[in-house]
């Protein structure tokens, strides 16, 4: 796969920033995220809305997975997402052969993206300060709600 440069990779995270910010002001745990097709179409995106809708399965990763809707194949996408993915979504991921992450951050959560470089997903790690502070903020001011999202 061909890499993508800085410049796309952080055009493409301002989608996923964008409902990270929307999720959090319905309430929820501010991670958002968009999934890419290879020629750079944006085929979907979502944010977390396990608060919103009482669903503990919708990750902004799940969310922007499913409104991309059925592809008939998932090589050569891009995941990008505000936050490292958790196990749950690294799964998904791997599970459907998406290509490539860009991850905003892994400080405040180191989710299962070595994982994911080890069975040959290209990872792009932008430590974006944004990204990092919305959750460091949220994680301060609702840890009980951050906990349960993380399965803790």
């Amino acid at each position: 796969m061909e890499s993508i440069d800085a410049e796309t990779a952080r055009a493409w995270l301002a989608t996923a920033v964008a409902e990270a910010r929307a999720g959090l002001a319905e309430g929820g745990v501010p991670v958002g995220a968009a999934l890419y097709g290879a020629d750079g179409t944006l085929l979907g995106r979502g944010r977390n809305r396990r608060v919103q809708d009482g669903d503990p399965s919708v990750h902004a990763e799940t969310a922007a997975f499913r409104a991309a809707g059925r592809q008939r194949s998932y090589r050569g996408t891009t995941m990008v997402t505000t936050l490292s993915p958790c196990w749950y979504c690294s799964g998904l991921i791997r599970q459907f052969g998406i290509s490539r992450v860009v991850i905003g951050e892994a400080a405040t959560f180191h989710g299962g993206h070595d994982w994911l470089a080890e069975h040959g997903v290209g990872i792009v790690l932008l430590d974006d300060p944004e990204c990092a502070a919305m959750m460091r903020d949220f994680i301060a001011r609702r840890p009980e709600v951050w906990n349960e999202d993380i399965g803790r």
